[in-house]
């Protein structure tokens, strides 16, 4: 068995969140989700979901005619594991880089700001 990838792509990404806000989700239900934001065929999402399956980010048990699929991790632990390997493979592991060019950028509002200073600060004091 292959080690499992840490990185989802983006189509994993966009049926794992509709998993996670819904928990307890068939096919259909991804498919309709998702069908009301774009275009997209049923059995492409059968097939994503039976990838992120074989990955082990999704489980999947029978109910009456089809089977129910629910999340193996918490979004929490997998977006987690997604940003500490961006931040490696990008930045060499350090956060600051990507702080001050999210703040340079101004992808981060001042607001934001303020709140992530919050919370460092009262990390500080732990």
């Amino acid at each position: 068995m292959r080690p499992r990838a840490t990185v989802l792509t983006e189509q994993e990404l966009e049926i794992m969140k509709v998993i996670w806000d819904r928990e307890r989700v068939t096919v259909r239900d991804v498919y309709e989700t998702l069908l009301e934001r774009r275009k997209v065929a049923y059995t492409t999402v059968m097939t994503m979901m039976r990838i992120l399956e074989d990955k082990g980010y999704l489980s999947k048990s029978e109910a009456a005619k089809a089977y129910v699929y629910e999340a193996t991790e918490a979004k929490e632990h997998v977006v987690g594991g997604m940003v500490s390997e961006f931040l490696q493979r990008v930045f060499d592991g350090a956060a600051k880089p990507l702080l001050l060019h999210l703040a340079e950028n101004r992808e981060v509002s001042a607001k934001e700001m303020e709140e992530i200073a919050a919370i460092l600060k009262k990390g500080k004091k732990r």
